[in-house]
């Protein structure tokens, strides 16, 4: 009679996904908290207008031109979108991308604090840069305010 070690197990095909399933639950959780966090650009407090949105979008990311409250300028390319830029800057890169892809899109993201002359030295150096059409970012309002 054989003792209970040298029975033969049966193999089992089968995997436990118990726990698979608790690492998929964590990174959904990570997931969740960390994504609030990596949305793209500068905080600005948009102004809201009822215009509609733009229908056709070329098939790369338009360049947002960023200002804030403080009137510092802001551009979404290369590795630092975070920090403040010069105009000398923002001209060089607008000018380097146009050249490459003259159809870019470019709009500008302009705080609502913002004086109307920062957003207009904003434009003017964009036009410096090479950019024929800007674009506006805005909130979308609810309803559409009819003026009188």
């Amino acid at each position: 009679m054989p003792t209970p070690l040298e029975k033969k197990r049966k193999l089992m095909g089968e995997i436990n996904v118990v726990p698979y399933i608790d690492v998929m639950l964590v990174l959904l959780v990570i997931f969740m908290v960390t994504a609030p966090l990596l949305t793209q650009g500068v905080k600005v407090e948009l102004p809201k207008a009822g215009a509609e949105p733009i229908a056709d979008v070329p098939d790369h990311p338009p360049i947002i031109i960023s200002v804030d409250a403080e009137g510092n300028l802001y551009i979404n390319l290369g590795d630092d979108e975070d920090s403040p830029k010069t105009g000398k800057v923002i001209r060089a890169q607008i000018g380097a991308v146009l050249r490459n892809r003259p159809d870019t899109p470019v709009l500008v993201k302009a705080d609502r604090a913002v004086p109307y002359g920062n957003v207009v030295g904003a434009m003017v150096v964009l036009q410096q840069g090479g950019v024929d059409s800007i674009g506006f970012v805005t909130d979308p309002l609810d309803t559409y305010p009819v003026p009188e």
